[in-house]
């Protein structure tokens, strides 16, 4: 049996290797997603990734016969390992034959990087940040994955548990079918909730108002508020909202983008979704050139998919479980309606997370997929 060599990525000819690999290696897969190329040398390089200021990594190639057969990311995240008190090394971005020898290879780098820098435990997969796709599919091989998650093929979790890997979090995710009107007693809780707190909806207006007016800063800051109790999260730097009203705002439309605020002018909720994407990178196979970027102008603005992805719903901790999120979807839902979606991408929600669960009680709802983080002392 031939051995496999671990390599780590020295130079831009074998960073473009490592991000190749996956896109030839589900390209005949009709669930895979592939990402944006540009997107992910961006991620990669410490000039362009603001995490860099708080993160510390580097990536590994698989070779067995002088062919590439896997591909790994170790990653360190200085400011969650000080959040939660751990000395964590990640692996993401995984990717490998069904060969035990070379998943073992690439865990045992990243355990043997990870300890060399002082860490005690590997988890994973895991992004740089949260911002980042995490997560490995065990369950929804058959269905179609989004823009902001990890396809894997099913032996996938086979392997990684054979390694000694244990369940360190699950997400689930949700289809949401849209309904043909607000549901009745979800319209009833957003007009109690909006009375007896003195909440109201806000749309921003134009991309200028976005970019100018400062919200879209103060939307970032009420995610990190938000999301900061959650599984592995570490707080968004002002170079990292800054990075991403910048990716995020020119694609957005606007009328799916909803804002709750209170009688003082306070954000108190955020409801941000757009058209899937996932049919459209899939048509560009990750490159905007020459072609790729009409695939994805089409679905975001002329022929929209019958998907819609929710990038983020987040509600201030102070407003939490009072049902801020019914005012959301009491004005998103007829958007969506006039638009022609049928049903929602919830994208991953930590499965013991009942406050996001919730909210989807009055809703046709399908649990399709779900993804785990595994982990292992070291």
């Amino acid at each position: 049996m031939e051995p496999v060599t671990i390599k780590r990525v020295s130079s831009k000819q074998e960073l473009k290797t490592f991000i190749r690999f996956n896109y030839e290696f589900y390209k005949d897969s009709p669930y895979s997603v592939p990402d944006l190329y540009d997107d992910m040398l961006g991620t990669f390089s410490p000039k362009k990734n603001a995490a860099f200021e708080f993160c510390e990594a580097d990536y590994f190639l698989a070779l067995k016969g002088g062919k590439v057969v896997g591909r790994v990311a170790a990653i360190i995240n200085r400011r969650a390992n000080e959040r939660w008190n751990k000395k964590q090394v990640r692996f993401g971005w995984i990717d490998f034959i069904d060969d035990e020898s070379v998943s073992r290879a690439l865990i045992d780098t990243v355990m043997a990087w990870g300890r060399e820098r002082g860490m005690t435990e590997i988890a994973g997969p895991l992004g740089f940040t949260d911002m980042d796709a995490e997560g490995m599919l065990i369950e929804g091989f058959d269905q179609l994955s989004t823009m902001a998650t990890i396809y894997n093929y099913p032996y996938y979790p086979e392997h990684i548990e054979r390694l000694g890997l244990e369940k360190a979090a699950d997400w689930v995710e949700m289809k949401i079918y849209i309904p043909e009107s607000i549901p009745e007693k979800h319209q009833r809780i957003a007009n109690i909730i909006s009375q007896k707190y003195g909440l109201r909806i806000r749309k921003i207006k134009s991309k200028y108002e976005a970019l100018t007016s400062g919200i879209t800063h103060k939307i970032f800051e009420l995610i990190n508020d938000a999301y900061e109790p959650l599984f592995g999260f570490s707080r968004m730097t002002q170079k990292q909202i800054d990075a991403y009203v910048k990716m995020y705002v020119p694609v957005l439309d606007l009328r799916m983008v909803t804002l709750v605020e209170n009688d003082e002018g306070e954000l108190v909720a955020v409801g941000i979704s757009m058209p899937s994407l996932s049919k459209a990178l899939q048509k560009a196979k990750g490159k905007l050139l020459p072609f790729g970027w009409w695939h994805l102008l089409k679905a975001l603005f002329w022929k929209r998919p019958e998907a819609l992805d929710l990038l983020l719903v987040a509600v201030r901790p102070d407003y939490q479980g009072k049902g801020v999120n019914a005012l959301l979807f009491t004005d998103l839902i007829p958007i969506y309606k006039q638009l022609g979606f049928v049903y929602a991408e919830s994208n991953p929600e930590l499965e013991q997370n009942d406050k996001v669960q919730s909210q989807w009680q009055y809703f046709k709802t399908e649990q399709h997929k779900r993804r785990r983080c595994y982990r292992k002392d070291i």
